[in-house]
Parts: structure tokens; sequence; C-alpha cells
């Protein structure tokens, strides 16, 4: 679905996804998650320089001979200068090797490198081993993926890992737009509605970001974070007590993390000061006017088709000659 699409894209149907529980990072969770992974390292767990997996290292069955080298380097190597290499050694197997190496650059932080290495990966052909051996055991590897601020998902590999780092990483870069075009074509989803909304709303395209999360409940940590982006762009159309219902949806249901909450209290107190409400009565709020029928986006001028622009200079030039 492109940035022009007006239609909600949070409506995932499918009963299995790439997606685990997204994780909002607080100085807390980043403490614990720093503590957690020096206790993993110390009983003998995954090192965290190493692509994550979901499990076991699946054990390489019979496979031409580029697999084993692959298998070991996706496994095992803490830098991507040994994927990179087997990318030129092999050329079939080039796009993958340039896919994982990507997303281990990007596990890393470092975003530049990860964009252009991604969208190498992604513009190079693999052959139908490289195909196959992708498919069979590279499901476990996760990526852990920043869709807007503090929030992250895991996702396990597939197109949305590779397209979900490659946009957070342009971003990371100041390549907003591009950013948004990566999102492009992924099958509709929380993470990507929200990592799609984020980056929308930085390019002042608020009005699109109300069409696509229309209908919106809080179900979920994901959901009371889109509703956080829905309700600002709201505000940013004048549209005050929509914005408000949408901050009130977020604050509905309880479980809703705190840091989320505390931020819809704070876009609600900005709320208020913006329209001017002086108290927090509800009471108040049904007595102002109602909210502005939003306007629809002027469209670009119909150039003037050449044959028109000379038809009119004639008819003028008679016109004169007439008068004369």
């Amino acid at each position: 679905m492109s940035a022009g699409d007006t239609a909600p894209i949070y409506w995932d149907g499918r009963d299995l996804t790439p997606f685990g529980q997204a994780q909002l990072r607080t100085p807390v969770h980043d403490l614990a998650g720093g503590v957690g992974g020096l206790l993993t390292g110390v009983l003998g767990g995954r090192n965290s320089a190493l692509l994550a997996i979901d499990g076991e290292v699946p054990r390489l069955k019979r496979m031409p001979r580029p697999a084993k080298e692959v298998h070991d380097a996706v496994f095992t190597s803490r830098e991507p200068e040994r994927l990179i290499m087997l990318a030129r050694t092999y050329p079939g197997w080039a796009g993958l090797c340039y896919l994982m190496s990507g997303l281990l650059v990007y596990q890393h932080g470092g975003y530049l490198r990860a964009s252009e290495l991604l969208q190498r990966g992604l513009t190079t052909r693999n052959d139908d081993d490289a195909n196959r051996y992708s498919s069979t055991y590279l499901r476990r590897v996760v990526t852990r993926i920043e869709v807007a601020e503090r929030v992250e998902v895991p996702v396990l590999f597939s197109e949305e890992s590779v397209f979900l780092a490659l946009a957070h990483a342009l971003r990371e870069t100041g390549r907003t737009e591009a950013a948004l075009d990566a999102l492009t074509g992924l099958p509709p989803s929380l993470p990507m509605a929200l990592a799609k909304c984020t980056l929308a709303l930085s390019l002042g395209r608020s009005r699109t970001v109300i069409d696509w999360t229309e209908g919106l409940l809080n179900a979920d940590d994901l959901s009371a974070a889109l509703l956080l982006v829905r309700a600002r762009a709201l505000r940013r159309e004048g549209r005050f007590d929509a914005a408000q219902q949408a901050i009130g949806e977020v604050l509905r249901r309880r479980k809703t993390h705190l840091a989320l909450r505390n931020d819809a209290l704070t876009d609600r107190a900005l709320l208020l000061l913006e329209s001017s409400r002086r108290s927090l009565n509800p009471r108040d709020w049904g007595r102002r006017r109602e909210d502005p029928v939003p306007q629809r986006e002027i469209a670009a001028p119909i150039p003037i088709r050449k044959d028109e622009e000379m038809r009119r200079i004639w008819e003028r030039d008679w016109k004169s000659l007439s008068e004369d």
C-alpha cells in the first residue's frame, strides 16, 4: 500500500505473523536488558554480537558446498566482512549474504552501512539453492526492530524484517521519504502501520495518518502507540474532540504500558492548552463548538495543454483584429 492510499493499514488477517510481542524501551528496561544479556553470556547462551535466533542453531543437512560456508558465517560471524566476502565468492548467494550482513550491522546500530547492505541485498538476485536454504534454515533468525520511538518489535527473518529494518535505518540517517517508500507493498500489520504512520506524520501528512488509522481500538501496546500518533495528527488538523477521543481510547485499557499512558496524559494536557480549554471537567468539552469538517487535500492544478493555449491566443488575436 503506497503513501497515497487512504484505507486503514493496520488490519492483519493472517493466522500467523513473523512478529513477537512489542517492547517499550525505557531506562529501567535498558538496564534490565543489559543485566539479562550479561547473565545469558555467563550461563553459556548466545553472544549478543551474533545474529539472534529463536531456539537452537539449526543443523545443516546435505546441501551444495556454498551452503556450509554461508551457514557457518550466518550463525557465527560477529562482523559483516565474512558474509560480504562470501557474497563476492559465490554470486548466486550474494543477495542473501548482503541481507544477513545488513541485519547483523543493523543489530549493532550501524544504520548507514546497514541501509546500504540491505538495499544491495534486495537488488541482487539469488539462485535456487540460496532461496531454498533461506526458507529452510533462516526462519529462526530474529531481529529487534524499532518501529517507532522507544517501541521495538522482534521479527522473524522475512520480507517484513528486512524492509522494516531498512526503513528504520533510513529514518535514522535522515532519509524519511525513502524510509516511507521502503514500507510500500508490505501486508497490513500493526508494526508496519506504526512505522508508516510515524514516518508520514514526521513528513506533515497528518490527514493521511488519520485515514490510515480510522476505526482503530486499543487492544495492545502497539495499537495504543498508534492511537497516540493518530491523536497528534488530529490535533494538527484542529480536530480537538476527535483527538481527545483517541487519547481516551489509549487510557481506557488498564494494562496499557505506563510509558504510553504517561504520553497520553501529556498529549491531553497539550491538547487542552492548544484548544484554550481551561478545565479538565468533561462537561466543558461539550460546550465547545464541534470539530471542523476535515478538508480534503487540494489537487494539483491540471497543466494547460499546448493546443488549448494556442487556441486561446488565436481567439484573443482574432477578437482584437475584429475590433480594429
